[in-house]
């Protein structure tokens, strides 16, 4: 007596090596990929009838209308300013600072930014306005 092999359905599809070609492609692309975060600030900046188109070099730094203060794209306080650009203008040749602030902001403000920024080392200080183009 005789016993045949019993056929293999073929409905079955292992997708095993399928989820796992994902994953891998999923980590590859994951790891290559750059992630840029934008500076996204709304701002409404001041106008003046001698304004001049700033250097490319200056150490920019920014005040929202909700008083918050941005250096290289990342949020400090106040009590900050001063060491955090005081590390920046270490390597910089020209020591400027450009103050680009929205029109909403109390004036007091302003102020204290620019005392912290005359006090970390910077020779030059300016604040931007509307027709500075840089």
């Amino acid at each position: 007596m005789r016993f045949r092999p019993k056929k293999q359905n073929v409905d079955n599809v292992d997708v095993t090596p399928m989820i796992d070609m994902v994953f891998i492609l999923l980590i590859f692309f994951m790891v290559t990929t750059t992630f840029v975060k934008d500076m996204k600030l709304d701002l409404n900046r001041p106008s003046a009838a001698s304004a001049s188109k700033a250097s490319s070099k200056v150490v920019r730094v920014y005040i929202d209308s909700s008083n918050e203060i941005y250096i290289d794209n990342q949020p400090v306080k106040l009590w900050a300013v001063q060491s955090k650009l005081r590390d920046l203008l270490r390597d910089s040749v020209e020591k400027s600072v450009l103050v680009i602030s929205d029109t909403t902001i109390p004036v007091e403000t302003l102020i204290d930014v620019v005392d912290e920024c005359r006090q970390s080392g910077a020779k030059d200080v300016a604040v931007s306005t509307t027709k500075e183009i840089g």
